[in-house]
């Protein structure tokens, strides 16, 4: 898609987004949106699942209940950008920058985030064998993923102490990755 037929998409969904008659919601499933900008950009709701964004700038972008499954987002900026309930289900996240990013609720199921900065992922962890994630979120706080879980690094010991008891192996990898992660940011 060039820029021209991106602005009308945006523009329309700039409508939707405030309910208006004419706007429709952004479906740039499939497209071929490499090194696009969309730095600030409202994409709440929108549809770029299969999309090839690779090397394209989402800074700052509110990407809230977006679909970008399957997308390819290899090396794209993505700093900064809300991706709360966003479903990144099979995305490539390859080298991506993600710091700053809030995952909150994001479904990040079968995603590859290989070498992405920002977010580290550790595993397989636990009888599960689970992989799981660990980022900072815009107060420099540690979040974790592990499965269904999101929650702070006390939360999570938590619930790990709840089911694996006391000063496991789980916890211990857990809190290892937080301290890595505080460690990159100073």
């Amino acid at each position: 898609m060039n820029a021209d037929e991106i602005k009308v998409v945006l523009d329309k969904h700039s409508k939707w987004l405030r309910d208006e008659e004419s706007g429709s919601r952004a479906n740039f499933s499939d497209a071929d949106l490499i090194r696009a900008n969309f730095s600030d950009a409202y994409l709440i709701g929108a549809d770029l699942s299969g999309a090839d964004l690779s090397g394209a700038n989402l800074s700052d972008a509110d990407l809230s209940d977006a679909n970008f499954s399957d997308a390819n987002l290899i090396g794209a900026n993505l700093s900064g950008a809300n991706f709360s309930d966003a479903y990144l289900s099979g995305a490539n996240l390859i080298g991506a920058d993600l710091i700053g990013a809030n995952l909150s609720r994001a479904n990040l199921s079968g995603a590859n985030l290989i070498g992405a900065k920002g977010i580290l992922s550790f595993g397989p962890v636990g009888k599960e064998k689970r992989i799981g994630y660990a980022w900072l979120d815009k107060d420099d706080k540690a979040v974790i993923m592990l499965g269904c879980h999101v929650g702070n690094l006390k939360d999570t010991v938590e619930a790990i102490q709840y089911k694996y008891g006391k000063k496991s192996a789980y916890e211990a990898v857990v809190k290892a990755c937080v301290r890595s992660l505080e460690e990159q940011k100073l």
